[in-house]
């Protein structure tokens, strides 16, 4: 008797994570995700635990995205942020109270260019979210004679090369109920995965280069620094395996611990001012603004020649957004106050 007790408790102890994981599911939702297939459009969202498709008109999403310039002039006013990391609702926060959304998250920033300077992907549950509304923003400002940039990260990187080590536990759960792995969401597949690959790495605007992790001498020394060039070589790279790009000195110098991605130099590296004035003498740049090292604000380096954007909106507490007016910088808190960079800021 006591050994048909004990069978009973552990097939129900066995059993549990199965009802368990049931319960967790119905309760689940994601999406939309947009899949091109035999040039059909569909859309498959996620409801309490259950998968619902979808065919869309074939004009409900453009599905081939070209490239855009990365050089622009003689624009009164841009916004950066970077680090996003899936922080959907406080991005949402920061956006609405320094007007660069309105209150029904449309675009507000007029003729005003916004650069998110990387890293939507990995770590935050709402990465999805973050970049359907990037897309509608972009399509929008356009519109009304603005931009938004939106320039891929490492972690932009690593998901379209199949590393998933960042990932929240969510897009686990999303890519089982899918049947698919988290990379093939953000294939050349979908509509989000050909918009990705359309995306630059670096831009410049006025007297400002923007990249996540920035720019390095070594990365000039090893490049021909042509930043139109730069992007091209960067899109090609998306679809080419690590073993090839390996083979070569191009994993090192486009994808290594220097690159415009990976780059910590800034902030780690003890560089003298002279090493800074140098490097924006062969970028023929007044400024660099970079993600990628995280401070609790938006702060300056090397006398207002360095800004770094990524105010640790990944804790999902606080964030900040630079704001550039008449080659004035300012810091744009999480409430919407404007604080100026002053010559006396250290």
């Amino acid at each position: 008797m006591i050994k048909n007790y004990t069978y009973i408790i552990l097939l129900f102890i066995s059993v549990l994570p199965i009802f368990s994981q049931k319960n967790e599911n119905s309760k689940f939702s994601d999406g939309p995700y947009i899949f091109i297939e035999n040039s059909e459009l569909i859309e498959k969202i996620i409801i309490n635990g259950k998968v619902s498709s979808k065919i869309l008109k074939k004009n409900t999403y453009d599905t081939i995205f070209n490239s855009e310039k990365s050089v622009f002039n003689k624009v009164k006013k841009i916004a950066a942020l970077s680090d996003i990391h899936g922080k959907y609702d406080l991005a949402i926060k920061l956006l609405k109270n320094n007007k660069i959304i309105d209150k029904n998250l449309n675009w507000n920033f007029g003729k005003g260019h916004l650069v998110i300077v990387g890293d939507i992907f990995d770590r935050g549950d709402k990465v999805n979210e973050t970049l359907w509304l990037i897309y509608k923003l972009e399509l929008q400002a356009k519109k009304k004679g603005g931009r938004v940039h939106f320039l891929l990260g490492n972690h932009e990187y690593m998901i379209l090369h199949k590393d998933l080590r960042y990932i929240s536990p969510k897009y686990k759960t999303t890519s089982k109920l899918l049947n698919l792995n988290y990379d093939e969401l953000y294939n050349k597949k979908t509509v989000i995965g050909r918009w990705l690959r359309s995306k630059p790495t670096i831009i410049k605007i006025n007297n400002t280069v923007f990249a996540h992790g920035g720019v390095s001498k070594h990365f000039i020394d090893q490049s021909d620094f042509n930043i139109e060039n730069i992007n091209e070589i960067m899109r090609k790279s998306i679809d080419r395996t690590k073993q090839e790009m390996k083979s070569t000195n191009f994993y090192n110098t486009y994808y290594g611990k220097k690159s415009l991605i990976w780059y910590r130099g800034y902030f780690n590296d003890n560089l003298k001012d002279a090493d800074i004035s140098g490097i924006l003498k062969k970028i023929e740049s007044e400024h660099v603004v970079v993600g990628h090292c995280s401070n609790g604000v938006i702060v300056q380096l090397f006398d207002h020649k360095i800004f770094g954007v990524d105010s640790s909106i990944k804790k999902g507490k606080y964030g900040e957004i630079l704001l550039i007016k008449n080659n004035k910088y300012y810091r744009g808190t999480l409430d919407g106050k404007k604080i100026k960079f002053n010559k006396k800021d250290n």
